[in-house]
Formats: C-alpha cells, sequence, structure tokens
C-alpha cells in the first residue's frame, strides 16, 4: 500500500483528477478533526458506506485517520475487495496540520460552507426570530416553509410552518404561494438549508419577496420562543399545477450555472465506461422512489443532496447524473452542485419516461449476508472476517446463509430465561429513538469491550435497524464468545412492524459515549443552548474558514470565490 505525504495529497486535491478521501474514523472521532474534503468512511460500517460511496473501485483513493492505524486497516480491507490504487496519508491529521494545512470540525463541511458562501455571494435576505414571530401574530400574508425532511419537521417546527423539503421548493412554490404579494419565509434547524431554500426561490425567479429564517429553529428557541411538536402538515403531493412554470425557471437557472443535458444512450455510455466514477441519482420524494426508479440509481432527495452532498458522492470529480420525472427537482440541485464545484453534473433530457424506471424494486444495497465459520476459522481477526463476507459482496456471489432468528423466535428465548443477550448496533442516536427492550448498545469496532458480557450470555440475538449492519457482525462477535450466535432476521424494524415495544431512552448512551455520531446541538443531554450557539457561531465562520483552506473554489468558472 502506497503511503503518501501531506503535500503529495495536497496535490492530489488540486489536481482535477478523480479522488476518494475516505477517513476510517467513526462519525463522532470524525466530526472532531477532519481534512475539508474527507468524507467519513467509519470501519464499523464500511461494507454498507462504501458500495454508496465507491461505484468504481479503480478510482484513486487515499485513506486517512488521525495516526491510529485505522486508515491502513480501511485501506487493506479495500484492497481485499478490489480497490487497485489506494494511499494513506502517512501521519493522518496531525501530519497533515503539521505541514501547514487547515482541518475542520463538524460533517458535511462542504456543503454547509457552500451555504455560507451562497449567502455572501447572493445576498440571500433573513429574518429574526422575533420579527417573525411577530408577522406571524399579526396574521401577515406569508407562508412559513420548513426545508428539512417530514420527520425533522414533526419532532420541531415553527408555528404555522408546512413542511416542504428543499428540493421541492421550486417545484412547488406556484402552487402553494400563487400570490406574487405572499411572504415567504424558508426555515431549517440552522442556517444551510433554509439559505440554500431561501436563495434557490430567488434563482429561480419567483416574483414573491423570499427570506430565509436566521439561525432557523434554533435561533427560535435561543430567542426564548417555542417551537412546535407532532405536527405533520405538508406539500400537496403529486405532480403540481403549476409544474411547467416551475420546469421554465429551473431550466434558466440550470444553464445559468452550466449544468449539462444529455440523453437515454449518454447516459448508458457513462454507465459503461471503466474509467469515469458515474453516480446517478434520484432526487424526488423517498416515496415517488420507492413507487419506481432506474435500476442502479441511489435516491438523494434534491434539498438533502445539497445539504450534505458527501453523504452520497465519494469521489470527487467524478460525473454525477441527477434524474426525476419532470425535470425541476433535477435541475435546481444540479445547479447548485455545479455552483459547489463540482464540474461534470448533468440532467437526463425527458427524465425518468426517457431512461426508464423498476417497479416498486427496492434501492441495490448490500445483501444481508455473512459466512458460516468452522469453529477453527473464528480465531481469525475481525478484519479476515469483513474481508471475507465484502469480497464475495464485491463479486455478487452468494455467501454462507447468516445465522437468523426471526421476532419470534426470539420473543421465546427473552421469554424461556434462556441468557439471551440483545446486542444493538444501530447508531447511539436511532438506540436512543428506540432499541429492544433490554438491549444492550455497541460500536460493531469495539465490540473486544463487550466480552464480558457477550461470554456470560447463552444465546447472543445481534440487531441493527434493519438487520443488515447485525448481519456482517455476527462472525465478528460468534470469535469473542462461546454463545450461540445470531442476527435479527429484519432488525429492529421487523421487531416493531412485529408490533413488539421499543424502549426510548435519551440517556444511554451517554453523549460521550456517541463516537459513532458527531451529535447535533439538539441530540445532546445537556449543554444545548451553549452547544445551539457554538454550532451556529461556527457555522457562521466557515466561509472564513475555507478561505484559509485554500482548496475551495465556489460559484461558476471565470467568477469563483473562497469567500466573500
Amino acid at each position: 500500500m502506497n503511503r503518501i505525504s501531506a503535500e503529495t495529497l495536497l496535490g492530489w486535491i488540486t489536481d482535477g483528477q478523480e479522488l476518494a478521501l475516505l477517513d476510517a474514523r467513526e462519525d463522532g472521532e470524525f466530526g472532531a478533526s477532519h481534512l475539508f474534503w474527507a468524507v467519513p468512511c467509519g470501519l464499523a460500517r464500511k461494507e454498507i458506506r462504501v458500495r454508496t460511496l465507491l461505484p468504481r473501485l479503480s478510482a484513486r483513493i487515499c485513506c486517512v485517520d488521525d495516526g491510529r492505524g485505522l486508515a491502513e486497516t480501511l485501506g487493506e480491507w479495500l484492497e481485499s475487495i478490489g480497490a487497485i490504487d489506494v494511499a494513506v496519508l502517512d501521519g493522518g491529521t496531525k501530519a497533515w496540520e503539521a505541514a501547514g494545512n487547515v482541518l475542520f470540525s463538524g460533517v458535511n463541511v462542504p456543503s454547509k460552507a457552500f451555504g455560507e458562501w451562497v449567502e455572501h455571494h447572493y445576498g440571500t435576505e433573513s429574518v429574526d426570530a422575533p420579527d417573525l414571530k411577530a408577522w406571524i401574530d399579526a396574521g401577515r400574508d406569508m407562508v412559513v416553509l420548513d426545508s428539512r425532511t417530514l420527520e425533522e419537521f414533526s419532532r420541531m417546527s415553527i408555528p404555522t410552518g408546512i413542511s416542504v423539503p428543499g428540493g421541492e421548493l421550486a417545484y412547488r412554490i406556484g402552487d402553494i404561494a400563487p400570490d406574487p404579494k405572499t411572504l415567504v419565509v424558508v426555515n431549517c434547524a440552522g442556517r444551510t438549508r433554509s439559505i440554500l431554500g431561501a436563495e434557490s426561490l430567488r434563482r429561480a425567479g419567483i416574483p414573491n419577496k423570499v427570506m430565509a429564517l436566521r439561525n432557523g429553529t434554533m435561533g427560535w428557541e435561543l430567542a426564548g420562543l417555542r417551537c412546535d411538536r407532532g405536527r405533520t402538515e405538508k406539500y400537496q403531493p403529486g405532480t403540481p399545477k403549476t409544474a411547467a412554470l416551475a420546469l421554465q425557471r429551473a431550466r434558466t437557472f440550470a444553464e445559468q450555472s452550466g449544468v449539462g443535458s444529455i440523453g437515454p444512450l449518454d447516459l448508458s455510455r457513462f454507465e459503461d465506461d471503466p474509467d469515469r466514477t458515474l453516480y446517478v441519482l434520484d432526487v424526488r420524494d423517498p416515496v415517488e422512489f420507492r413507487a419506481g426508479h432506474r435500476p442502479g440509481s441511489r435516491n438523494a432527495p434534491g434539498g438533502q443532496l445539497v445539504q450534505a452532498t458527501d453523504t452520497w458522492v465519494g469521489v470527487r470529480n467524478a460525473r454525477i447524473v441527477l434524474v426525476d420525472d419532470t425535470g425541476v427537482r433535477s435541475r435546481m440541485a444540479a445547479a447548485w452542485l455545479r455552483q459547489m464545484g463540482h464540474r461534470d453534473v448533468f440532467v437526463v433530457e425527458g427524465g425518468l419516461d426517457a431512461i426508464g424506471r423498476t417497479g416498486s424494486a427496492a434501492a441495490r444495497v448490500p445483501k444481508l449476508a455473512a459466512p458460516q465459520l468452522a469453529a477453527s476459522q473464528l480465531a481469525a481477526s475481525q478484519l479476515a472476517v469483513s474481508q471475507l463476507v465484502a469480497s464475495q459482496l464485491a463479486a455478487r456471489e452468494p455467501v454462507g446463509q447468516v445465522n437468523l432468528i426471526d421476532v419470534t423466535g426470539l420473543v421465546q428465548l427473552l421469554d424461556s430465561g434462556a441468557g439471551t443477550l440483545v446486542l444493538d448496533l444501530a447508531r447511539s442516536v436511532e438506540f436512543r429513538d428506540g432499541h429492544i427492550p433490554g438491549a444492550l448498545w455497541g460500536v460493531r469496532t469495539r465490540l473486544a469491550a463487550l466480552r464480558a458480557q457477550l461470554s456470560a450470555a447463552r444465546h447472543v440475538v445481534i440487531t441493527s435497524p434493519d438487520g443488515m449492519l447485525a448481519g456482517f457482525a455476527v462472525a465478528e462477535a460468534m470469535g469473542l464468545t462461546g454463545a450461540k450466535v445470531r442476527a435479527l432476521d429484519g432488525g429492529t424494524d421487523a421487531w416493531h412492524a412485529f408490533g413488539r415495544p421499543l424502549v426510548r431512552d435519551k440517556t444511554t448512551p451517554p453523549d460521550e459515549a456517541c463516537i459513532d455520531f458527531y451529535l447535533r446541538p439538539y441530540d445532546r443531554n445537556s449543554g444545548i443552548e451553549e452547544a445551539m450557539n457554538a454550532y451556529l457561531s461556527w457555522e457562521i465562520d466557515l466561509v472564513y474558514e475555507i478561505e484559509r483552506d485554500g482548496t475551495v473554489a465556489f460559484g461558476l468558472p471565470g467568477e469563483t470565490y473562497a469567500a466573500a
């Protein structure tokens, strides 16, 4: 495996060629300090994330960590599943900083920095929470549109607001606010989606006055105001009556931003090109995607894609093709990706009708499978086990049947008092939101710390939200205990769908144990107000931090800026 210096990596980042910069630490560790262009690919979920982030294993890859050897472990595993151009940053983030380069905290940093740049560059107007509250109380003619997901909206929302995720705003605004005199206010939890949502409407050229709620629901609560909880009001689904007008607006914005337009044959050629990485992303609402989509595409709802691009795109300078049904949502998202610095961004003329879609097939994801290993093999390292699983997945060959147990079987085990331990590998925040009664939480890469509990059990049942991650961990857990180890078929989702209860406990695991997730202010159990203020200050300062970094160029060719 090639070891490279910080100077070499800096050259790779700026040479215009494809590069996947993968950080091998868990998400919480990654969020504490990382390179600007790094993408989290923690070892605990590597099989799942790599299939999303690296559609072409021959792409140039650099693995990074903080110098603990995790990058080497990830690199070795990547080579074992077929990656052919893998390097490791020698000395990790410490060496990067020692060479005079900048490190960043937080997650989805490129997208969040871009949001701040957009506000500076376009002069996005905003309103403070107390002023908005006064307008609501006065009954002003306006709509408050929450650009987050419906799930986030339901947890907390601005009074009178409705859920219109960012990718839907320009598509549906003509139906939502047909009167040009109606004020439009866009909010999110903090800043990025408020700014990008509001500016999307402004770039689309709607006649209404549009403003972002400054600092979102955080700013609302910091002003001493109360958010609503549990509301589900959302936009009217289906094709809007004003779709033709929306397409005209989106087409203009996309053309101004240099978005390429291709046909079905072009897309097929892209898909067959072995020398370029391709992401085919369907930017519609998840419900629409599940009803039918192009085989091989992934669902990346437009507003969330722009706000968290590194969740779906792991290779810089790759080709990106966005698809939808009418062409509005794909063009709006593509325009922003172009301005974010992604140079090869395309939409398909004619949309899904031109390129075809499946019936109700599920998105392509790694299959729930792990090898059955003989007792003599169980002494192998966790790396070797993971390599075996992933190499078979990469070859798309069936692997040995996982030891599975269904919900009924688990219920019988728990009721029998047979010494059953349920080990939940959900992300810490997911475990807090709901887990099987009595379950023990753990991080897959830290299972050795649970050896005592595993060894004391007669039966170990591993679960995760959909059961996929649990399946990968069965063989690894078998190496730590003499108990019979199985994965819960369908995971915790199946348990809940079967009508079984879940326990919600926001304090378990405690904040300091959540190395697998970068806690947002709302996720914390203490110091929430302090965390909100710190987060908002961090986000505002990003536009100046990227100027120090020197590798960031937002905007269109010929008018790029690092900061305002």
